[in-house]
């Protein structure tokens, strides 16, 4: 018995270093595509452009080998059951029904495993959680089927986010994933993002920012992100609504501060008319 747990216990540690390097990797190929958005055969999770995402890919990686690890070893085990204690190689069972050393591996290795998973996991929350301060604030409100908008400190203009209809998609744009008005956030700042709900429960969801967080009805929440990175990127509802669920995109537009500016000043006289009704989206 204790030859079997010696060679168990080096294969497990063989099977780790191996997979170590295999799985490591995985959330980088996620990085083959345009970054804040999916692309056909895509492999792994979004390419991040935040601490919060990169921190997420982190975690992801480590469950991954965790896991994969875990697995190896109960095969491991099965096999090794199977061929050692079958009735052929042992026509004469033993007759022990307790292991010291069993139990108390298969009650400490556990208790380790899941400490490891615990600590970083903890650590995620609280960096999601520990809103900074922030250098730019909008709301955030989900409505069936569409997303709204407010910018209390930029002047307090308004504007809805409806999806652009397949016939209405020009060259280049995506399908289920284009807005009429996408939001606009300057990079490398702090952004504070308010969320609610005008009817039943969404949830703001965007992946490459490693955010997302339910829209309730009569409650505020907030998640914030600082993307370093300009660029488009996407995300959809991801709490299920009602019929037109799959069709409330968001779109946001991560811009140099200088744009950013001109952006607000244009927007202000765009959406002056603040708190105008939205117009309903009608699926196509």
């Amino acid at each position: 018995m204790r030859l079997g747990v010696l060679l168990v216990g080096r294969f497990f540690g063989v099977v780790a270093a191996l997979a170590v390097p295999f799985l490591a990797p995985l959330p980088a190929f996620a990085a083959d595509g345009p970054v804040g958005q999916p692309h056909p055969w895509q492999f792994g999770l979004q390419e991040g452009v935040t601490i919060l995402k990169d921190g997420i890919h982190d975690f992801h990686t480590l469950l991954m080998v965790i896991i994969t690890v875990i697995t190896l070893l109960v095969v491991a085990l099965l096999v090794y059951v199977m061929m050692r204690f079958n009735h052929r190689a042992n026509p004469n069972p033993s007759t022990t029904t307790h292991n010291t050393l069993i139990e108390v591996a298969w009650t400490i290795l556990p208790i380790i495993v899941l400490v490891v998973i615990a600590i970083p996991s903890f650590k995620r929350l609280y960096e999601q959680e520990r809103i900074p301060a922030a250098d730019v604030t909008i709301k955030a409100i989900g409505n069936q089927w569409y997303w709204s908008y407010e910018y209390p400190d930029n002047g307090n203009f308004t504007f809805d986010a409806t999806m652009i209809a397949d016939k209405d998609l020009k060259p280049g744009q995506l399908r289920l994933l284009e807005t009429e008005n996408a939001v606009v956030l300057p990079v490398n700042s702090n952004i504070r993002v308010l969320i609610t709900a005008a009817d039943v429960l969404h949830s703001w969801a965007m992946p490459a920012f490693g955010v997302k967080k339910d829209a309730v009805p009569g409650r505020i929440n907030q998640v914030w992100f600082n993307a370093r990175q300009e660029g488009t990127y996407y995300g959809q509802c991801s709490e299920l609504c009602g019929a037109l669920h799959g069709y409330m995109p968001i779109k946001v537009e991560i811009v140099s501060k200088e744009k950013y500016a001109a952006w607000v000043e244009d927007a202000k006289k765009k959406f002056a008319q603040s708190g105008a009704p939205a117009s309903q989206f009608a699926a196509q």
